[in-house]
């Protein structure tokens, strides 16, 4: 094995040009991938980052079957005070869990005194809701220092269509579960900025106020939002809890509790699999740079060598040994193009780092500076099926080499 490396490296030495042009286009793929999933996966990342942290929080618990019609908002689809309570209790003794946030969600109608129109409402504690989703507050497009009872945030569009701004009070009028109608008198805390997917025209209130509109004469929780310690467990947390839930069930003997990761819940979990999809094509491509820069070159090796392979044949030398030696140099071309390729890489993933290049801007946050980061395993995932490229293309061009008749390569001109 030894002697055939040698004989591998000194061969592509023999021809330094062709050499390099292939290492060179090996190390580019490779440096365009690591490139393009250290961004985009970075970009995802903080995109879900705001999303979850601003809005839907990591996961969320609702009693059976309300999401199915979370559009109407059902307040008959709420969780009793008790059931909440044998939640939070779950829900306090998981380390897991840094914060959760109860939400009564109700639909209603906004009046400015003048005009009147829709309104979604999420009933809050402000101190467990600022917790749960900390980047709530970066979207108040006013100055933010404390929202008490008898306040509500608005969402922009409705503040803009409806000419109302921070400080206007205004009438909210809610329909009860009992079909009865009763309304509130607020003040306007803030506008808060909109954002895509569910929350995104929500407005907010004390979770006492909702409880007084609605006129409820003991807590019912709609949702519970959770925020985790650490994002990457979500999946585990979300099975956990679904299996601790599953026990608890009402007098038909029905579960009482759903649970939803972010994924169920954000139009953008859609957009994040396209990232994915679009990772794997770039690596496709890169596998059929690879394959067609090896294939060539050891086509053209075999072409240029074949006196030289019917004089090793003529001496004895086996057809596997010749097989060996042509995948051998394959093998090294695709080394070097990866150990290159990973250390170019890897240089340019810190500089990006280091100058903060690369911004974007996400409604009132300007100037987000995107910190592309690199998963070792992805790095030798791609470095494997580079190498593993080099090793198949280089296969066909070795089997003819070592199938050639001794007699005729010789006289070959």
């Amino acid at each position: 094995m030894g002697n055939l490396f040698k004989i591998a490296v000194r061969n592509l030495f023999r021809y330094k040009r062709r050499t390099l042009l292939t290492v060179s286009l090996i190390a580019i793929g490779v440096i365009f991938v690591l490139g393009y999933i250290s961004i985009s996966g970075s970009f995802k990342n903080m995109m879900i980052s705001q999303i979850t942290d601003s809005m839907i929080g990591h996961l969320q618990v609702h009693r059976k079957g309300f999401l199915a019609s979370i559009e109407t908002l059902p307040l008959t689809m709420n969780l009793k005070l008790q059931a909440f309570k044998k939640l939070e209790g779950i829900l306090n003794q998981q380390p897991e869990v840094e914060a959760y946030s109860p939400r009564i969600k109700f639909g209603g109608m906004f009046s400015n005194f003048v005009e009147t129109s829709s309104i979604r409402l999420n009933g809050i504690y402000p101190e467990k809701e600022f917790k749960t989703i900390p980047l709530l507050t970066s979207r108040i497009m006013n100055d933010f220092k404390s929202f008490d009872k008898g306040e509500i945030f608005i969402p922009e569009l409705l503040a803009r269509g409806m000419k109302v701004k921070k400080g206007d009070m205004i009438v909210v009028v809610a329909t009860n579960q009992d079909g009865s109608v009763n309304g509130k008198q607020f003040k306007v805390a803030g506008i808060l900025e909109s954002a895509t997917g569910p929350g995104g025209r929500d407005g907010y209130v004390h979770i006492e106020d909702a409880m007084e509109v609605l006129r409820m004469g003991e807590m019912e929780i709609s949702e519970v939002a959770i925020r985790l310690k650490d994002f990457g467990k979500v999946d585990a947390i979300t099975r956990k809890l679904d299996g601790l839930l599953s026990g608890e069930v009402n007098k038909e003997g029905k579960p009482i509790f759903e649970v939803h990761s972010w994924q169920q819940l954000s139009p953008f979990y859609n957009i994040a699999r396209m990232i994915d999809m679009m990772t794997i094509f770039i690596q496709l491509m890169l596998i059929a740079v690879v394959l067609i820069s090896i294939m060539n070159v050891m086509i053209m090796a075999v072409y240029e060598r074949i006196r030289e392979i019917g004089t090793i044949a003529a001496i004895g030398t086996l057809p596997g040994k010749i097989l060996s030696m042509f995948v051998m140099e394959g093998l090294c071309l695709g080394v070097i193009g990866v150990v290159i390729g990973n250390i170019l890489g890897l240089a340019i993933i810190f500089i990006l780092n280091v100058s903060g290049w690369v911004t974007f801007d996400f409604g009132r946050q300007k100037g987000l500076v995107l910190s592309p980061t690199i998963d070792p395993m992805n790095m030798l995932v791609v470095s494997v099926i580079v190498i593993f490229v080099s090793v198949v293309a280089s296969l066909q061009p070795a089997l003819k080499a070592s199938r050639m008749e001794p007699i005729k390569a010789l006289r070959h001109v």
